[in-house]
């Protein structure tokens, strides 16, 4: 293992202890997305991390490129600061359920809905999924209310996640990630993608409108009166790091408004400055009805996501002397946590502080450089996208035919990163025959060292692994 610098973590527990800690792990422990072999061989541990600065059990350092594997760490890691508002907080009150008021709860979301025109109201989950899920829960309750039932129907986009319970995964655009988990919720209902490389419309004028215009096929197809919501992350994520195509999103909410769809933009991902903007929507100047958040939200210090609406939705949700029971009847035990709150503030004052939203469309921008320099240079990159520090690189075979790498290349660079120092995503198990992506998003306190850091050594991983390709390939590897 290569050491990026000769910081040396905190004393470690001892080896005997460690071993003892690595037993019990392979066989106690059910860790996420990981194939029963792979377990049984032992995954690492991380026991340390400072900055974007992560030490394994081994006393190994990695620099830190995926935000904890998940796009979560926006701040990065060792925030005394966070872990003290969280302190105060528990030895002062701990937990009520969100029914009641509670200081940290109003008084993050008052700073929030600053960042948010438009926006007025948030509702307080622990995932990503939940925040969804409540989004859905709004629409299919409205209605309910207002539309005897019938315009229920809620259309998500091809390749877009939006999380792991049985409803999110029913509006899921990514088929392995799908598998095994049906049957599914009815009534979600897919739209096509918006990846430009990955043109569907070729006799199109102009991209970006007609990939916008298949929303409006589905709704007209489907029946407007039927179709109550389209849910879309800004930018797509775990699928690809696909950035819209321009005039996307503004033919988009033209649509939604249109006919009366409501449009719920997933920021899981992208919130809280990762895009350089302190929500991906901010970038293409349109205001959505419903916003999702949590991974940013509090840099994974505390299990916290918002569901963040404008006040239009939020009087659609209300009783009256007809309904008595018409409010939002819906709670989520852990959105009660009041620590979560102290934690997100604080993290929200650390962003604004340290000017880390700029940080991000500057360092971004450095990063996507570097990743354009690597692809003059390397016949198998071909494209390179992303916004602020969420970054992607799609490989293939050659930039002429677009066929996609088999995924055992973009395993073997990630592997090779790991190697000498550096942890990177990649699109894993998610879409069949398109997991060919790395993904790339340090935390938004990145350097310019760390930003060359990243570049220098992907350079050198896939230095080693192309040349390996050939020796590889065989018919039978073509997807």
């Amino acid at each position: 293992m290569i050491k990026l610098t000769e910081s040396t973590p905190t004393a470690q527990p001892e080896t005997c202890e460690l071993e003892d800690l690595k037993n019990q792990d392979q066989q106690h422990v059910w860790h996420h997305l990981t194939p029963g072999a792979a377990a049984a061989k032992g995954v690492p541990m991380f026991v340390r991390g400072e900055g974007l600065q992560l030490w394994d059990s081994d006393g190994n350092q990695y620099l830190d490129a995926s935000a904890g594997g998940v796009w979560v760490t926006n701040v990065g890691y060792g925030r005394r600061e966070i872990a003290d508002a969280m302190y105060q907080q528990l030895l002062e009150l701990n937990y009520f359920a969100g029914s009641m008021a509670s200081k940290p709860a109003t008084r993050f979301a008052t700073r929030l809905l600053e960042k948010m025109p438009g926006f007025s109201r948030v509702y307080y989950s622990s995932s990503g999924s939940e925040a969804n899920e409540k989004a859905f829960k709004m629409v299919r309750q409205i209605s309910q209310k207002h539309y005897q039932g019938k315009k229920h129907k809620i259309l998500y986009r091809d390749r877009d996640y939006h999380g792991t319970t049985i409803a999110t995964l029913s509006a899921s655009g990514q088929n392995e990630r799908r598998d095994h988990f049906g049957p599914f919720v009815p009534d979600f209902i897919a739209i096509p993608h918006c990846c430009e490389y990955r043109n569907q419309y070729p006799d199109a004028e102009h991209y970006g409108l007609r990939a916008a215009q298949a929303l409006e096929d589905v709704i007209l197809q489907e029946g407007p009166d039927t179709v109550g919501a389209v849910i879309l992350e800004p930018i797509t994520a775990g699928g690809g790091i696909i950035t819209p195509p321009e005039g996307y999103w503004q033919h988009v909410s033209d649509i939604c408004q249109r006919h009366n769809v409501l449009l719920i933009m997933d920021e899981v991902v992208c919130g809280l400055g990762r895009t350089g903007a302190w929500f991906g929507y901010q970038h293409f100047g349109i205001q959505p009805d419903i916003v999702t958040m949590a991974k940013g939200v509090a840099s994974g210090y505390a299990a916290i996501s918002c569901t963040v609406t404008s006040e239009h939705v939020y009087a659609l949700l209300q009783e009256s002397e007809e309904d008595t029971l018409g409010y939002f009847r819906d709670i989520s035990t852990f959105g009660g946590c009041l620590a979560g709150q102290a934690a997100a503030l604080a993290n929200l004052e650390i962003i604004e502080r340290e000017n880390l939203v700029d940080n991000s469309a500057r360092m971004g921008k450095r990063l996507l450089d570097g990743f354009r320099t690597l692809a003059e240079h390397y016949p198998m990159i071909g494209d390179v996208r992303g916004m602020g520090l969420f970054a992607g690189i799609e490989l293939v075979e050659d930039k002429v035919t677009k066929v996609p790498v088999h995924e055992r290349i973009p395993t073997a660079i990630a592997a090779e990163c790991k190697q000498r120092g550096l942890l990177i995503g990649r699109t894993n198990r998610s879409m069949s025959g398109y997991n060919n992506i790395l993904n790339f998003s340090p935390a938004l306190i990145a350097s310019e060292g760390d930003i060359d850091n990243i570049v220098r050594i992907l350079d050198d991983a896939m230095a080693k692994v192309f040349n390996q390709h050939a020796a590889w390939a065989s018919p039978n590897d073509k997807l």
